[in-house]
């Protein structure tokens, strides 16, 4: 079997043409539904959130100071807290758990002598 690249791009683009134009061709009349209105209400927060939190926990060396960060920006954001500060909260959080899980070795050929 040949790889041909061309191939490839014109299933994708096929692909997300197709699930942006059925929609709109399909379905003209406004949905009345409450239960479908609901459920596609919700679709977007809850696309986001399965992209999203896979990549909260894995992106960082160790899974522990991606945790503590979660918890500590879901905590704020409970809190009220802006997104800005959210973030920067989570980010020095996981930079403090990097520190005492892997500290680097400058800091650890200071205790060294």
């Amino acid at each position: 079997m040949i790889n041909n690249v061309y191939i490839y791009i014109f299933c994708m683009a096929a692909v997300t043409y197709l699930i942006r134009v059925l929609p709109l061709t399909l379905i003209r009349k406004p949905i009345k539904n409450k239960t479908v209105r609901s459920f596609l209400y919700y679709v977007p927060y809850v696309t986001l959130a399965v992209m999203t939190f896979p990549a909260i926990l894995t992106a960082t060396s160790s899974p522990i100071a991606a945790a503590a960060a979660l918890v500590v920006a879901i905590l704020m954001a409970l809190w009220g807290k802006g997104l800005f500060p959210v973030a920067v909260s989570a980010c020095v959080t996981v930079f403090i758990f990097e520190l005492f899980i892997n500290p680097p070795e400058i800091i650890l050929s200071f205790f060294a002598k």
